[in-house]
C-alpha cells in the first residue's frame, strides 16, 4: 500500500489496485461561504492533479473536505462515492457515477470494499461519514475519519492495520472542539489495535488565516502521542508524513 499527503484532509490512497483520492483540496484557496476574513486556507503552490484515479471518496459536504474549485478540475467520469451531503456538491457540479453512503452501507470497487461509518457531527442534526477501506485479497484495512470523532460501530472492525485520523485538539471558545485527535485518539488506538497511525487536518504546507484561527486553541503533537502509547504499552507506530511525498507502508502480515 502506498500513500502521499496531500496536506489538510487530502490523501491519495493506493490500496487494493486502485488509486483513492481522498477529500481532495488541491488547487485555489479554502474559504467557507466565501468569508474570507473569517478563515481562509492557501498554500506556497498548488498540488499536482493526480493521475489515472479510480475513485474519489469524499467523507463531508463541507469545503474542507468537498472543495468546489479542485473538483472543478478532476474529471466528472470519474467514480465518486460520498457522504449524502457531499454527494449534493458532485451532483451539482455534474459528476455522472456517484454513489452515496449511508452510515453502515458498504460500495465495492473490485477487490476493494469501502464501509461508511459515523463520523463528525456538523451541526445538531448532521453526521457525516468516516470510512473503513478494505483490500478484500490481502486483507489489509485502513480506517479514516478526518474530525477525531470516532463511532462505537467501528470497534467491531478490530483489529485495523492503519488509521488515519488527527492526533491534535483545536477548539474554539464557546463552541468547543472542531477536532478532537488528543482527546480521542488513546482510546481508538486501544480499540481497534492498528499496527500504524497517521495524522491528518493539521500541519503541512497549507497556511491558515483569518479571525476563526486567531481563537483556535491547538493541543497535542505527535511526540505527545509517541510517550501516550508508551506509556500505556502500546506498540502502535506514530508516522509523520512530508506534504506531497509518495511512501510505502509495509505491515506484518499483510
Amino acid at each position: 500500500m502506498f500513500l502521499t499527503w496531500l496536506d489538510s484532509n487530502s490523501w491519495l490512497l493506493e490500496i487494493g489496485s486502485k488509486r483513492i483520492l481522498i477529500d481532495p483540496w488541491l488547487v485555489g484557496s479554502l474559504i467557507f461561504s466565501n468569508l474570507d476574513w473569517l478563515f481562509k486556507g492557501s498554500r506556497p503552490q498548488e498540488r499536482p492533479i493526480p493521475e489515472n484515479i479510480d475513485l474519489i471518496l469524499l467523507s463531508q459536504g463541507l469545503e474542507d473536505h468537498t472543495h468546489p474549485p479542485t473538483l472543478k478540475q478532476l474529471d466528472h467520469t470519474i467514480k465518486v462515492v460520498a457522504s449524502p451531503s457531499a454527494a449534493k456538491v458532485v451532483q451539482q457540479l455534474g459528476y455522472t457515477q456517484i454513489t452515496t453512503l449511508a452510515h453502515g452501507e458498504t460500495f465495492t470497487l473490485d477487490k476493494l470494499e469501502i464501509k461508511a461509518i459515523p463520523g463528525s457531527p456538523i451541526g445538531p442534526t448532521l453526521v457525516e461519514n468516516g470510512y473503513l477501506l478494505k483490500d478484500l485479497e490481502s486483507g489489509l484495512t485502513v480506517y479514516y475519519e478526518p474530525h477525531g470523532y470516532h463511532s462505537p460501530q467501528v470497534k467491531q472492525a478490530a483489529p485495523v492495520d492503519v488509521v488515519i485520523t488527527p492526533f491534535v485538539d483545536m477548539t474554539l471558545p464557546l463552541l468547543g472542539p472542531i477536532i478532537k485527535g488528543k482527546n480521542s485518539i488513546l482510546d481508538i488506538t486501544k480499540s481497534l489495535q492498528p499496527q500504524v497511525i497517521i495524522p491528518t487536518a493539521a500541519g503541512g504546507d497549507v497556511v491558515f488565516e483569518g479571525l476563526l484561527m486567531k481563537l483556535v486553541q491547538v493541543k497535542g503533537s505527535a511526540e505527545e502521542l509517541r510517550l501516550l502509547l508508551e506509556k500505556n504499552n502500546l506498540s502502535t507506530r506514530v508516522m509523520e508524513p512530508t506534504p506531497g511525498d509518495r511512501f510505502e507502508l509495509r505491515l506484518e502480515n499483510v
